[in-house]
């Protein structure tokens, strides 16, 4: 029973990890494309394809969907499922390096495009 409860902790735990990344892969390319066609360079064209990709509500939901896929993956580690346990020790980086990604664009964007008077 026990173990069951950890299988369904660890599906639900690797969802949540790796479902971010899918509309950040598509956002990135998105940007990619937007800088081709317009032919823009510099920090301004990054920017302004970086704020379409994460909006409020998106960096919310992503926190909180990380923060439960964690909790989730650590509790499923198993010493009798070793591939499982690999599994989830992936995604845990990868939740992890999500939070460190939103987290660096909250204080990039707080930092340097607060509202602030201009230099």
């Amino acid at each position: 029973m026990e173990d069951a409860l950890r299988k369904k902790g660890f599906l639900w735990g690797a969802l949540l990890a790796w479902a971010p990344w899918i509309p950040t892969l598509i956002g990135i390319g998105y940007l990619f494309v937007g800088i081709n066609n317009s032919k823009a360079t510099g920090l301004g064209a990054i920017a302004g394809g970086m704020a379409e990709l994460l909006v409020w509500w998106g960096i919310a939901t992503m926190i909180i969907c990380q923060v439960a896929a964690i909790v989730w993956l650590c509790r499923s580690f198993s010493s009798t499922h070793i591939l499982r346990s690999l599994v989830a020790a992936v995604s845990v980086l990868a939740s992890g390096l999500m939070l460190v990604l939103v987290c660096a664009f909250l204080f990039w964007s707080r930092h340097f495009l607060g509202s602030g008077p201009s230099r």
